[in-house]
């Protein structure tokens, strides 16, 4: 999800798909039941009046979209704005120097990140309500030979390095006994990536939602899922460790992420309008919006045993494959904002 990408102006709009965000329609009829989603008010923590926070994401989720539709920070006693990145790793640099307070981003990121040695944290666990459907594929094109992962043995692959499409293709070369030294993985960004697979440049592309499902749409076939064993179903927050260690920002940063977790639970429950705030953030046809949404809806959670245990196996496996240059240790790399026991998908809402 390396881009060179690190600060904030330069992160925002860089994306080819990316359309001009707009308000959706006027809608607000979640505004009132989002209106206390944080739980919180400008009368007990007056200091927060004087934050705007920065989320960061690097699309498809709709959550900028979202935030206009629900309303969910109509009311919050500080600031957000958006931020837009093309993949995760120049948002994981970015929370780390502070030009975001909060970002989502995949498996891959928040590892790489480590080993640079960026300070940050990871503070919660975007997790699928549907994790049979993948959210990212290994795709060939239309017409293509290749029937297997063995295949791709000599064969191109585009991939945003450093990206969760990065260790899909890790993982699945390694499932079949091959490593990256057995293949030629081309590092492009997700735009590039796309220039290449419809070109002929690659063999394959190892790439998330929407860009998969939209190729599958105009002819490519899936070589691989991104499912478990070889792949993680759920995204990451993180958030730098400045903003985390300093208490009363600590609070604020909770509020932020209990909001937005909220919007995400009247989003699963709304899909036709989740699908149009996907639709406007992504430039990209309604239809195809639909196509994707169930590989978008999730809930929040805190971090648990098991995401450091397979955080931790992808460490390991990045580190040996070559791909990082330094040991990780995720354990060291994660903060919860969270109460144990927090799951967004139980949040009253609106209908």
């Amino acid at each position: 999800m390396p881009r060179n990408t690190s600060r904030l102006v330069s992160a925002v709009g860089v994306f080819a798909l990316m359309g001009t965000l707009a308000a959706c329609g006027g809608e607000s009829q979640a505004a009132t039941p989002l209106a206390d989603a944080g739980g919180s008010s400008a009368g007990s923590h007056p200091e927060w009046k004087n934050y705007t926070f920065t989320i960061g994401d690097n699309g498809g989720d709709g959550s900028e979209e979202l935030a206009k539709i629900t309303g969910v920070f109509d009311n919050a006693p500080y600031k957000v704005k958006f931020a837009r990145f093309t993949y995760g790793p120049p948002l994981v640099q970015a929370a780390a120097s502070g030009d975001i307070d909060l970002g989502s981003v995949g498996d891959v990121p928040p590892i790489t990140g480590a080993a640079k040695e960026y300070g940050f944290k990871v503070v919660a666990v975007n997790r699928s309500l549907t994790p049979t459907q993948s959210s990212e594929n290994i795709i060939v094109p239309k017409g293509s030979k290749l029937k297997t992962l063995g295949d791709l043995k000599g064969k191109k692959i585009a991939v945003p390095q450093g990206s969760s499409a990065h260790g899909l293709a890790l993982n699945a070369l390694k499932s079949v006994g091959l490593t990256p030294k057995d293949v030629h993985l081309v590092f492009l960004d997700p735009a590039a990536g796309a220039t290449a697979f419809n070109t002929g440049k690659v063999d394959a592309w190892s790439i998330w939602n929407p860009q998969s499902a939209i190729a599958v749409k105009n002819g490519a076939r899936i070589l691989a899922k991104g499912l478990p064993p070889i792949d993680q179903t759920s995204s990451y927050y993180v958030a730098g460790e400045k903003s985390l260690n300093d208490k009363t920002k600590r609070a604020a940063l909770t509020d932020v992420l209990k909001r937005l977790a909220h919007e995400f639970a009247w989003a699963i429950k709304h899909e036709d309008k989740y699908a149009e705030a996907i639709s406007k953030e992504e430039g990209i046809p309604l239809a195809d919006a639909k196509t994707s949404l169930k590989a978008f809806e999730t809930r929040v959670t805190p971090v648990e045993k098991a995401d450091i245990a397979a955080e931790q196996k992808l460490a390991d496996a990045f580190l040996e494959a070559g791909q990082i240059t330094k040991t990780v240790d995720v354990a060291t790399i994660t903060d919860n904002l969270l109460p144990a026991g927090y799951d967004s998908s139980k949040l009253e809402v609106q209908q």
